[in-house]
């Protein structure tokens, strides 16, 4: 398998690729990232962050809305500086541009869709539809599937690939799960629809970034997996990499939908998936108990077979757990194949 050929032209087939571990099991190179999500500042104060040999990066997102303050007005100046500050301390920056939120009050999108009937409004409610047929709402998300508000959010692609790739580890595009309202779907929304604009974000990732990382999160669809899977085996064919905004640990829906598919992608295209907020304390499906830090990471590199697992800094398992963990990791269990660091795959409890 060649870096030119069948995986991602900004990776190495050796960065990319399982190799065997000390134990005889393959195992995937596993890069580990803390996922700060909207709180920049912290990359700052974080010293443990900043001093652990262990942790490759930061993963930090930027909503659409902070990146285009107005129309063609780019505004990257936070991106540079969090780069800039990363990479004087020995640290890498992967980014999540965001078009969703899961909140009433916050929105992702610049105003001016809001306000442009050109783009129908640019953005809808979360809205899911209950057994008794009314509405729950919550956040926010771009509409994706409305040519006028993709164009737009890909112009926002490409003028970030032309600032910042081959700069930055990577980049990731959110979850592409969206909750759409039975009772009144938006304007021109159609599930055939939606899969076509998602397969448009997935090819400007992969025609902007040459260099740079470019994932998608693709864990749910509208539709369900029918229109699931059809994502998966685009991403093998425009070598786009793929992942997931959750690592539950056995979860029955995620197992049902996308954890088998980022699985059969392991070695293809490169993969990513994050522990977020709510990861470090579910129930494991297989055992039935609390989930063990030590389980979620056995998880992600023998099952899932990631290439990145992007942290988050829940606190008390932040600082008492994950650090100390990824910390023994790197003191116990890196080699080094070709001249990349590896994880042995050694589980430690």
């Amino acid at each position: 398998m060649s870096a030119s050929g069948n995986v991602h032209p900004g990776w190495t087939a050796n960065r990319l690729l399982p190799v065997k571990a000390s134990m005889d099991t393959t195992v995937t190179p596993v890069r580990h990232y803390i996922f700060f999500s909207r709180d920049r500042e912290k990359i700052h104060t974080d010293t443990a962050f900043l001093l652990h040999p262990g942790i490759e990066g930061a993963q930090i997102t930027y909503a659409w809305r902070q990146l285009e303050r107005a129309k063609d007005v780019y505004d990257f100046s936070e991106i540079e500086d969090d780069l800039n500050f990363l990479k004087s301390n020995g640290k890498k920056l992967f980014i999540q541009v965001q078009d969703v939120t899961f909140w009433e009050k916050n929105h992702a999108v610049p105003e001016y869709l809001t306000t442009d009937t050109a783009y129908h409004g640019g953005e809808e409610r979360q809205c899911v539809t209950l057994e008794n047929g009314q509405d729950r709402c919550g956040g926010w998300y771009a509409r994706r599937w409305d040519p006028n508000v993709a164009a737009r959010y890909h112009k926002l692609l490409q003028q970030l690939a032309e600032k910042f790739d081959g700069r930055i580890e990577g980049i990731n595009l959110p979850e592409t799960s969206i909750d759409v309202s039975e009772k009144k779907p938006p304007a021109g929304y159609s599930h055939e629809r939606y899969l076509v604009a998602q397969k448009n974000n997935m090819k400007a990732l992969r025609d902007y970034f040459k260099r740079s990382v470019p994932i998608l999160y693709a864990n749910f669809m509208p539709g369900g997996t029918g229109y699931l899977k059809p994502l998966y085996d685009y991403a093998r064919e425009m070598k786009v990499g793929m992942g997931g905004p959750d690592i539950k640990v056995y979860r029955r829906m995620q197992m049902k939908n996308s954890y088998p598919l980022i699985r059969e992608l392991s070695g293809i295209v490169p993969t990513g998936a994050a522990v977020q907020d709510g990861n470090y304390n579910l129930i494991n499906d297989k055992t039935k108990d609390t989930v063990k830090l030590a389980e979620i990471l056995d998880f992600a590199q023998h099952y899932l077979r990631l290439n990145y697992v992007f942290w988050c800094t829940e606190e008390p398992f932040y600082s008492k757990e994950v650090l100390p963990l990824l910390g023994r990791l790197h003191e116990a269990g890196v080699v080094r194949r070709n001249g990349q660091p590896v994880l042995s795959g050694l589980l430690v409890d």
